[in-house]
């Protein structure tokens, strides 16, 4: 209690009270302008890292989504967590799966960041948003390619309902189950139907149980 009382001390000794709303608004902003100045030095004035906007997500997963690898490497180096989800359950790694940002994907698994996660998962984000390089590194990790979301959505399902050809066929070889069916009742093949992906269908069709 008295470490956590001297923290908020030393903090409005260093910004006024009435600033500091607007220090961690410049915080918040400054990530999505990728303006690595201002929040690095609002940082080494004491500023907490692992700041939040009002959806609940941190400096790490505006950077993370928005893919700027130098700002998300400097929050890291500054001990930002990986492990925090915003309020919509999305942590720094899933949104950087789901925008496609490969090079800040790795760079969170190598941090630690929880790679297969229950419910949605890294994998599923990047298999619907059609990033095949980011499948393709995640499938070269320990987890689990039938995961499903909470709607009983699969990485396969999402590729093959957003027509996703070569990220179907990679996740068929790596023994992705096509016979799972989600909440409604589908299947990847039903959903590659609906959606009028034929070829895809056909491919899901001729392969079996796993």
């Amino acid at each position: 209690m008295r470490r956590m009382r001297a923290l908020v001390v030393a903090t409005w000794l260093v910004f006024p009270v009435s600033a500091v709303a607007g220090a961690y608004d410049d915080m918040v902003n400054g990530v999505r302008l990728n303006d690595l100045d201002t929040v690095g030095s609002l940082i080494r004035r004491g500023m907490d890292v692992n700041t939040t906007d009002a959806a609940g997500n941190s400096l790490l997963m505006l950077a993370a989504g928005s893919g700027d690898l130098p700002m998300l490497e400097f929050l890291l180096r500054n001990k930002a967590r990986v492990l925090i989800k915003n309020k919509f359950g999305d942590s720094a790694l899933m949104l950087a799966a789901l925008q496609g940002h490969l090079k800040a994907v790795t760079a969170l698994v190598a941090a630690g960041a929880e790679i297969d996660p229950d419910g949605w998962t890294p994998l599923i984000y990047a298999a619907f948003g059609g990033h095949t390089e980011i499948v393709r590194f995640l499938l070269t990790l320990d987890i689990d390619i039938d995961s499903q979301a909470d709607n009983g959505m699969t990485a396969l399902m999402a590729a093959s309902r957003n027509g996703h050809m070569e990220i179907v066929m990679m996740l068929l070889q790596h023994d992705a189950d096509p016979t799972l069916r989600n909440q409604g009742q589908m299947t990847a093949v039903d959903l590659a139907s609906r959606a009028g992906n034929t070829e895809i269908a056909r491919e899901l069709s001729a392969v079996g149980p796993r």
